[in-house]
C-alpha cells in the first residue's frame, strides 16, 4: 500500500476485540468487529467485519478462511484498497484467535452418478439474504454452508471485456445503476427478445466502481443494500473470498458476441488465470468451443432453460436437446435443468409423478444438477410450506439423487443432505421438546379436524389439541374458535343471519357455536383451512380447503386412546362467559367426559389442559391430576418472582408466544429476552406456539426455513416443546441424525446467534430500535373466582 493508505487496527470502544462465536447457523465461525482508523491525520472512522471460518483435520491443525463481511464503501476515494484493509484485519484477528471445535460428515452411500454426496452450489452466493454476487453474500455462503459448497457466479462482460458476477444481463433491479448513470437505459434484442435496461456491455469496468450491488427479490430485506457492496470480476472474487470450487455461468455469448466481445476467448485466458471447476452454458457452440481449451478439472454443463426456447447457437430447441441425452454427452459431462425437468407440478401446483430424466442422465454418464431453488419460492403445496422437504424430495429417493443443487440458501440443502439422508422413521420419542398440534395439523387441513388430527398423529405428534367449544344443545366439540366464522362455511349457509355481536366475546359480527345445535354443525357447515398468512396472498393446501368432518370432544378422546401419543391437550377458553351467560358448566363436562372416556384408567395418555383464565386452572388444580398449562396471551420480556410463584400455584408449564423469546425488529431478532430462564428456573415446562412453515411467519435470520427455527428455539433458548400447524416439521427435526449431537454438531445445523444478523447492517440501514415488551406481573395472571353456573328456566 502507499503511505496515504496505511492504516492501524483499533478495537471498538470499550472491549478489546470483540469475538463471538457466530451461530447465524453458521457454526465454526468467528465474527470480529474492528474500527479502521487512517494514519494521515484524518478522523475518519470506517467499521469493519471479518468473518473467519475455520476447521479442524484429525491431527488438530487448523484451517482458517477469513472474508471482509462488510465495509466503509469508499477510503479516501478509493474503493479497491478497502480490499487490503480486510487483508490486515484477518491477520490481526488469526493472531488472537483460538478455538477448538469438532465437525460432522455423512458418509451414506448416494444415487448420483459417482456415488458421492449430492453438491450445493450457492448461487450468487448466500444470495437469499444478502445481495445476489456481492463478497457479503459469497462469504456467507462458506461459512454457512457445506465446507465443499461450490460459489457461482453469473458471468457478464464489460465494455472492456472484464469478466463480472451479476444476476442479471439487466443490471437496473440487482444494482444502483440507473441512480449513477440515469440516462443509460438501452434496448437491445437478447436471444431474439428485445430486451430493455442496463447492460454492463456498455460501461467499463472502472465505469462500474461507483455502482453497488443491491437486493433484485423485492420481498426479501433490503437491509444490505446500503452496505456498498461492490460489483466483483471473477477475478476479484477469487482473490477477496478464495472459493475452494467456483462455477462460472456463461449465459449469452452469442449476445456478447454481437457486441464484439468474444465470450470464448475471456474464458480461455481466465481459466488461465482463476482455477475454474465448472462452466455451464445453454449454448453448445459455447461448449464446444472451449472443450480443448480448458483445464482437465473444468466439467463442462449444459444448461437448459425453458423447453419451448431454442438454442441461439445451433437453433436447436432445447426440447429436443433434453430428448437427445448422449448426443449432449459428447460435448459436456453433465446438465443443469429447472426443477421442474425433475419433478413437474399440476397447474394448481402440486406434485406431479417424477420423470425419468435424471436416471437416463446417469445412464448416458451425464451428471445431473437442479436449479431454481429457494426457501422463499412458492413451491408445491405437497411441502407444506418446507424448503427442506423439497431438497429431501431430490437427493433421497430410492431410485435417483440429483448430482447437485443450484440454491438461494445454501444452509437449507447442506442440512438435507449432512442431517437428514434415510431418517429412522420406524419409532417417535416422546422427549423433549415435545411436539403439540395446533388444531391437528391445520397447516395441511381444516382446523380441528378428523383428517387434520389423523395426520397430526402420522406425522409424528407427541400431542394433539382440541380446544373445546358448546353448541347450542349442550354437545362438546373441537373447535379452533367460538366464531364459526372463521373456521367454517356457516357466512354461505342457511344459518348466515344468524349473526350477533357479543361485547364479552369479540368486538366485530360473528355466528357462534352455541347459536346453532350439534347437527346443524355437522351435516350443514363445512370446515374452512387457515390461511394465517392471507395478507400476503399465501394460501394452504387448497385441494383440502373443505376436507375433514368436524368431531365431538368424545370422539376426539376415543380417537386419541389408541395412538402412540404422549398425550392430549384440551384448550378451555371463554369458560366463565359460558357458565354465566349459557349456564352451562363447562369445566364439570369436560372432566365427565374424561373419565367417561376412561382416561386415567384404561390409557396412559396424560391429560394436559391449557387456558389464558388462571380462574379455570385454579379450580382444576383443585379438582383433578392433569397436567395445567398456563398461556400468556400477550408478549412479555420477563416475569416478576411475584407473578411467577402465582403461576406456580396453578399450573405446571407456561405457553408464551415465540416472539417473547426472540423480539423481532423489521423481523430481524434484536436480543434474548429472560422469559425462558425466569420460568425454567421456577420449575415451569415452557411450551411455544406461533410455529408454522410458512417463511413470512419467521424472522430474517431464519432465512425462511422453519428447521432453522425450531433449532435455534431448541437448542439456543432451551424450549421444552413446539406448538405448531405442522408436527411433521418439528418430528423430522427430531428424527435428524444432528439433533442433541452435541461437539459433532455440523456449522450449518448450529443455532443463529441472537441480533448477529442486524449487526452486519450498517448503521443508516439498521431499523428503529423499538420499545421492549412489558414484563409479567401479578395483575396480568390473577383473575376472578369463576361465576357460578347460570340456572336456567
Amino acid at each position: 500500500m502507499s503511505k496515504e493508505n496505511k492504516i492501524k487496527l483499533v478495537a471498538d470502544k470499550n472491549q478489546s476485540v470483540i469475538i463471538s462465536p457466530l451461530s447465524l447457523s453458521l457454526s465454526r465461525a468467528v465474527l470480529c468487529h474492528f474500527t479502521i482508523v487512517p494514519e494521515v491525520g484524518s478522523s475518519l472512522l470506517l467499521p469493519l467485519a471479518v468473518l473467519c471460518h475455520f476447521t479442524i483435520d484429525k491431527g488438530k491443525a487448523f484451517t482458517f478462511r477469513c472474508f471482509c463481511l462488510f465495509f466503509q464503501a469508499y477510503l479516501m476515494g478509493k474503493r479497491r484498497n478497502s480490499l487490503a484493509l480486510c487483508e490486515l484485519a484477518t491477520l490481526f484477528f488469526v493472531q488472537i484467535l483460538v478455538l477448538v471445535t469438532g465437525q460432522s460428515t455423512n458418509a451414506s452411500s448416494w444415487n448420483t452418478l459417482s456415488g458421492k454426496r449430492p453438491v450445493v452450489i450457492a448461487k450468487g452466493g448466500f444470495s437469499g439474504t444478502f445481495p445476489d454476487s456481492s463478497v457479503g453474500a459469497y462469504s456467507f455462503a462458506l461459512v454457512a454452508g457445506l465446507p465443499d459448497t461450490i460459489l457461482w457466479c453469473d458471468v457478464h462482460l464489460t465494455k472492456d471485456g472484464v469478466p463480472i458476477c451479476l444476476p442479471s444481463i439487466t443490471m437496473d433491479n440487482c444494482t444502483s445503476i440507473a441512480d449513477i448513470y440515469p440516462k443509460g437505459r438501452k434496448q437491445y434484442v437478447v436471444n431474439g427478445v428485445s430486451t430493455a435496461g442496463w447492460f454492463a456491455v456498455d460501461y467499463k469496468n472502472s465505469d462500474l466502481f461507483q455502482v453497488s450491488l443491491r437486493q433484485r427479490i423485492w420481498s426479501r430485506t433490503e437491509r444490505f443494500d446500503s452496505t456498498g457492496y461492490a460489483i466483483l470480476s471473477v477475478t476479484d472474487l477469487e482473490s477477496q473470498v478464495k472459493p475452494s470450487s467456483l462455477w462460472l455461468n456463461m449465459q449469452y455469448p452469442k449476445f456478447y458476441e454481437q457486441h464484439g466481445l468474444n465470450m470464448r476467448n475471456y474464458t480461455i485466458a481466465l481459466s488461465k488465470e482463476v482455477v475454474i471447476n465448472y462452466i455451464s452454458s445453454p449454448e453448445e457452440g459455447f461448449l464446444n468451443g472451449i472443450s480443448s481449451r480448458v483445464s482437465n478439472i473444468t466439467k463442462r454443463i449444459f444448461r437448459f432453460p425453458s423447453e419451448g426456447l431454442t438454442d441461439p447457437s445451433t437453433n436447436k430447441t432445447y426440447a429436443s436437446l433434453i430428448r437427445n441425452l448422449t448426443h449432449i454427452k459428447t460435448f459436456a459431462s453433465g446438465i443443469l435443468v429447472p426443477k421442474g425437468y425433475i419433478w413437474n407440478v399440476t397447474n394448481d401446483n402440486y406434485l406431479q409423478d417424477h420423470t425419468s430424466l435424471v436416471t437416463d442422465a446417469h445412464k448416458a454418464g451425464l451428471e445431473v444438477f437442479a436449479a431454481d431453488f429457494a426457501n422463499d419460492n412458492l413451491f408445491s403445496y405437497n411441502y407444506s410450506y418446507d424448503p427442506l422437504a423439497e431438497y429431501l424430495q431430490f437427493i433421497d429417493k430410492a431410485d435417483f439423487s440429483v448430482d447437485g443443487v443450484l440454491t438461494d440458501y445454501p444452509i437449507t440443502p447442506a442440512s438435507a443432505i449432512g442431517c437428514f439422508k434415510d431418517l429412522n422413521t420406524s419409532r417417535v420419542n416422546h422427549g423433549k421438546p415435545l411436539i403439540i398440534s395446533h388444531n391437528g395439523a391445520s397447516g395441511d387441513y381444516p382446523d380441528c379436524t378428523d383428517l387434520g388430527y389423523q395426520k397430526a398423529v402420522n406425522d409424528g405428534a407427541d400431542v394433539i389439541d382440541c380446544t373445546v367449544q358448546v353448541t347450542k344443545d349442550g354437545v362438546l366439540i373441537c373447535m379452533s374458535s367460538i366464531n364459526l366464522i372463521s373456521t367454517t362455511t356457516v357466512a354461505q349457509s342457511q344459518f348466515s343471519s344468524r349473526t350477533s355481536i357479543i361485547p364479552d366475546l369479540q368486538t366485530t359480527p360473528g355466528i357462534f357455536t352455541f347459536n346453532l345445535t350439534w347437527d346443524e354443525i355437522s351435516k350443514n357447515l363445512k370446515p374452512v383451512i387457515s390461511a394465517p398468512q392471507s395478507a400476503y396472498y399465501i394460501e394452504r393446501n387448497p385441494r383440502n380447503k373443505n376436507s375433514g368432518n368436524f368431531i365431538k370432544l368424545s370422539e376426539f378422546l376415543d380417537f386419541a386412546k389408541d395412538k402412540d401419543l404422549e398425550g392430549i391437550l384440551l384448550i378451555l377458553e371463554d369458560v366463565a362467559f359460558i357458565q354465566e351467560k349459557l349456564g352451562i358448566d363447562v369445566l364439570t363436562a369436560v372432566t365427565t367426559a374424561v373419565t367417561q372416556a376412561s382416561y386415567g384408567n384404561g390409557t396412559s395418555l396424560q391429560v394436559n389442559v391449557l387456558s389464558t383464565d388462571s380462574a379455570v386452572l385454579t379450580k382444576l388444580r383443585q379438582d383433578t391430576k392433569y397436567k395445567l398449562i398456563y398461556k400468556i396471551p400477550t408478549n412479555i420480556r420477563d416475569a416478576s418472582n411475584a407473578s411467577v410463584a402465582d403461576i406456580k400455584r396453578f399450573a405446571d408449564a407456561v405457553a408464551i408466544n415465540k416472539y417473547s423469546v426472540y423480539p423481532e425488529d423489521k423481523h430481524f431478532i434484536t436480543n434474548e429476552t429472560n422469559i425462558m430462564n425466569r420460568l425454567q428456573s421456577a420449575g415451569l415446562k415452557v411450551y411455544g406456539y406461533g410455529f408454522m412453515n410458512e417463511f413470512v411467519s419467521q424472522a430474517w435470520d431464519f432465512f425462511a426455513d422453519a428447521t432453522v427455527e425450531l433449532n435455534t428455539y431448541y437448542q439456543g433458548a432451551g424450549i421444552d416443546g413446539f406448538i405448531t400447524d405442522f408436527p411433521a416439521t418439528a418430528r423430522r427435526y427430531k428424527r435428524s441424525q444432528c439433533f442433541d449431537a452435541g461437539n459433532n454438531t455440523p456449522s450449518y445445523f448450529l443455532p443463529v446467534q441472537v441480533g448477529a444478523l442486524m449487526q452486519l447492517i450498517v448503521t443508516p440501514a439498521q431499523p428503529p430500535a423499538v420499545a421492549p415488551f412489558p414484563v409479567l406481573s401479578p395483575n396480568d395472571v390473577l383473575e376472578p373466582p369463576l361465576p357460578p353456573v347460570r340456572e336456567l328456566n
